[in-house]
């Protein structure tokens, strides 16, 4: 079999190396000529990806930016981004630029298979009329199906062949291709009857996640203010064995998923003249927490006499969650621009991120910043680093994520 894959970033070059090592010769595109090039030359920019796991099936995978070279392929896997827009509603220029490209090569037969995250009805409502401009249909000519990412940057107990593959067709028999399709690389595949079924499948599991943390969050605001310890809320809480599920408090969401797939449904839920209460809540009150882990740090300083302004304050992980290198919509960029805006000296120390190009800083050897720090504040906690050994040196160490739990300190406090 020949898969294309349109769009290599962490979605599309796991399936990509996936499919080659199912044995099947691969067509890997993307329009960013620096992610071509390191593709050919066997290079990983993904984290997931070790370098030698791609070079070991690279005679089975083409990297192109030619449209034209999936004119032969039996299946397209569709895996670009879908970001939001400055008014927080769905972008969905990248994926219908991919649509209209490919109709232009589009071939009787081909299965068309869309990965990227969006709202209920953008397959049949917005793909489908795109494919179908080739004169092509979809379910007589050309089939046509969803299925949503699952993946989990970081993390190797579920990858992708062990993470059950939700896949949603157009027609009974789109969906048959699409099932043949992933089973050569997924253990096992869910069908839904729809593709929009498929698409609130994702947004119902990002959303379960957001609202989650959101509540646990306030808990924490409430706990704060009780003078009760949220840690041990939680760990008491977890104890239960049935109809809870733990969430821990932290600094916010960030990375790929949770801060920007539940405003998908909220947009597209206006269109049906229903406002998502709950769901905005959730984001508002996530989106507030770096905010509220500013004014800790502040707290934090005033306690010992110290303002914001010329303080020197150290911040332990830059990248959204630990273990990775991934520092898109991250939570500690925001706590890092606020503490600036009221005139902390702010470095940080993350040895998965060695720059942020955006604040002009570079990652600090952690020693000497723990020691010259008026306050080092965790924001992510990342496997490489001693916390408990940190915040023992720290002249103040402000721990957003609860890692330090049972550590007894004067100089310590917990989010």
């Amino acid at each position: 079999m020949k898969v294309g894959v349109v769009g290599l970033g962490y979605v599309g070059l796991p399936l990509a190396i996936a499919f080659a090592e199912a044995g099947d010769e691969v067509v890997a595109l993307d329009v960013d000529p620096l992610k071509v090039s390191a593709v050919d030359a066997g290079d990983s920019y993904i984290e997931d990806i070790p370098s030698a796991r791609l070079r070991a099936v690279l005679l089975r995978i083409r990297a192109t930016y030619r449209y034209a070279d999936l004119a032969k392929a039996d299946a397209v896997l569709i895996c670009v981004p879908t970001p939001l827009s400055e008014n927080r509603e769905p972008d969905l220029g990248p994926l219908e630029a991919a649509g209209k490209a490919l109709a232009q090569v589009l071939q009787p037969g081909q299965l068309i298979v869309l990965e990227s995250t969006t709202y209920p009805g953008t397959t049949r409502e917005r793909l489908l009329p795109l494919l179908e401009s080739s004169g092509l249909r979809v379910g007589a000519d050309i089939n046509l199906a969803f299925s949503p990412e699952r993946v989990d940057p970081g993390r190797t107990d579920y990858t992708l062949r062990n993470t059950p593959k939700v896949v949603g067709g157009i027609t009974a028999a789109c969906l048959d291709r699409a099932d043949d399709l992933y089973s050569r690389i997924c253990d096992h595949v869910v069908r839904v009857s729809t593709p929009e079924a498929a698409e609130l499948t994702k947004l119902l599991e990002n959303i379960f996640r957001s609202v989650n943390i959101a509540l646990v969050n306030e808990m924490a605001l409430l706990a704060e203010r009780m003078g009760i310890d949220i840690w041990e809320v939680v760990d008491a809480a977890a104890t239960k064995p049935y109809g809870f599920m733990r969430f821990e408090p932290g600094p916010g969401m960030g990375g790929h998923c949770l801060p920007v797939d539940p405003f998908y449904l909220t947009w597209q839920a206006r269109k049906f003249h229903m406002s998502t209460e709950f769901i905005e809540l959730a984001g508002k009150i996530n989106q507030n927490m770096p905010h509220h882990c500013a004014e800790r740090v502040e707290q934090a300083l005033n306690e010992v006499a110290k303002p914001v302004k010329g303080s020197r304050i150290l911040i332990l992980g830059a990248s959204y969650k630990g273990g990775v290198a991934d520092t898109r919509e991250s939570p500690a960029l925001r706590i890092i621009e606020i503490l600036r805006g009221r005139g902390g000296i702010v470095s940080y120390h993350d040895s998965y991120v060695p720059s942020l190009a955006s604040f002009g800083l570079e990652s600090v050897p952690l020693d000497d910043a723990v020691t010259e720090a008026d306050v080092v504040v965790l924001v992510t906690a990342h496997p490489d680093v001693d916390h408990a050994a940190v915040a023992a040196r720290s002249a103040l160490f402000v721990d957003l994520r609860g890692v330090t739990r049972g550590v007894k300190s004067d100089s310590l406090i917990r989010l």
